[in-house]
């Protein structure tokens, strides 16, 4: 059986479980936090898959080829800090607040006006990022079944919408959860079989002169301003997503909440290496591609040349697995925030909770146009999910705080902050004269909005909204 029909069957096999999830779903509670009913594994496996996605197996590898061990700072390893800190500080004064989305959040802490410019921040921040998992989508059906990227594209589209569509978060966690094993039997398999054909001993000579650096000197070149920036790209930017919230949100109790999110970071920092395990065995075994133009897709090549075909297929299964589990999260989230913050505040105040499930599908379909129309711009997965990243550390994580510990707050705060932090980034990303990190000049000026709002209004009473789904 060929490499094309083994991916086929499993694609098939994911579509089938998620369309399933369907019948667990009875309103947008549900769909938004899977009934908050995940046992530990599950929970734990949502998580790590969440994370688990292509800019880890293409961008960082890519990038960890190119640049040695600093180039992949900012991903795994700033994404492995993002969720420690997520499940040490943050997961437990969320899961007690009882939220449907981080938009909530901002509702109860600073009224309904501030709460509909943080949910177009929040949305921002997840278009490039379901883009860059379909274009990651587009390389892998090129590669397994020879479409052009286009067709495979909009089919990665079509398949990931159709399952989350159907079951919510339920469909993502119990295909998270397959996907889970895929990945990791997949990847510990192709990293096993390579190896046995590689110098391992060897690979401790590094490649290039400073391959294996890990922190910045003057003789790699790199400053610690970009090293720290690095870390704290997605360390920080990622702590205000609603993806890792809705994930964490919908376990069983607060302590399996705060352990599954631990124990995903671990799974992820450990498998997050065996890519970059097989980007160093390319120096061996297939020197060549390295001149090949684009790096994101020189493991696929390596593996296409090196293992026998049902090795293959187990490699491009925990790939797709990888994209798909990250995708499907990349959708749900923007579009629980579209449908809970937006649409039903300005035209379904009224409507329960079954009345607005048929709301957030559609939110689902929108924001996977939206995915797919950015996907052609041309821009790299890695460029793509960073950028993501950073549009949520300046815009959302202050005031988020700011809300979540209840410190001292105005909406007019929340907004200069949200609106600051944006304009200090986007000059500091594209005025040549800026040599400031756009993450660190975004937060500092996040920060002095927020000053600067209680300084103009000082500190008023917010009345607080009761959290979704809980009484009046």
């Amino acid at each position: 059986m060929s490499v094309a029909w083994l991916v086929a069957i499993y694609l098939l096999f994911t579509l089938v479980i998620g369309v399933a999830a369907g019948s667990l779903v009875q309103g947008a509670r549900d769909f938004f936090t899977a009934s908050r009913r995940l046992p530990l594994l599950l929970s734990s496996f949502a998580l790590f898959a969440l994370w688990f996605g292509s800019e880890t197996l293409f961008g960082a590898s890519a990038e960890f080829l190119s640049h040695g061990l600093l180039g992949v700072i900012e991903d795994p390893f700033g994404g492995f800090l993002c969720l420690v800190l997520f499940a040490l500080l943050l997961v437990r004064p969320l899961y007690r607040r009882n939220l449907l989305t981080l938009g909530d959040l901002f509702r109860s802490g600073y009224g309904p006006h501030t709460e509909t410019l943080a949910a177009f921040c929040m949305i921002l921040t997840f278009v490039g990022y379901s883009a860059g998992q379909l274009i990651a989508l587009s390389l892998l059906f090129a590669n397994v079944f020879g479409l052009e990227p286009e067709p495979g594209l909009l089919l990665g589209a079509l398949i990931v919408t159709l399952y989350t569509v159907s079951g919510g978060l339920w469909a993502v966690s119990l295909t998270d959860f397959v996907q889970s094993i895929v990945i990791i039997g997949g990847l510990l398999a192709v990293c096993v079989s390579l190896g046995a054909q590689a110098d391992l001993a060897a690979l401790r000579t590094p490649p290039a002169p400073y391959y294996f650096d890990f922190l910045p000197s003057a003789a790699n070149g790199l400053r610690w301003s970009d090293y720290l920036a690095a870390w704290l790209t997605l360390g920080l930017g990622s702590l205000a997503s609603q993806d890792i919230f809705q994930r964490a949100n919908a376990a069983r109790s607060e302590d399996i909440a705060v352990y599954s999110t631990l124990l995903g970071a671990v799974l992820y920092l450990l498998c997050a290496m065996l890519p970059l395990f097989l980007a160093l065995l390319v120096h061996q075994l297939q020197p060549q591609l390295l001149a090949e133009g684009d790096r994101q897709a020189v493991l696929i090549k390596l593996v296409q040349l090196q293992a026998p075909i049902w090795l293959q297929g187990l490699f491009f299964g925990a790939l797709i697995s990888a994209v798909f589990s990250t995708c499907s999260g990349a959708l749900l989230a923007p579009a629980s925030i579209m449908a809970e913050n937006l649409v039903k505040p300005l035209f379904l105040k009224h409507s329960d909770d079954a009345a607005l499930l048929p709301v957030v599908r559609s939110c689902v379909v929108v924001m996977a146009l939206l995915a797919v129309a950015l996907s052609f711009s041309g821009s790299s997965i890695y460029e793509l999910v960073a950028a993501s990243s950073m549009l949520g550390a300046v815009s959302i994580l202050v005031p988020m705080l700011f809300a979540l510990f209840d410190w001292p707050r105005s909406p007019l705060g929340a907004w200069l902050s949200m609106l600051g932090g944006l304009g200090t980034y986007a000059v500091c990303e594209y005025a040549s004269w800026v040599s400031l990190p756009p993450l660190f000049g975004g937060l500092a000026a996040s920060l002095v909005g927020m000053a600067l709002g209680l300084w103009l209004r000082p500190v008023t009473p917010v009345a607080r909204f009761p959290a979704a789904g809980a009484p009046p």
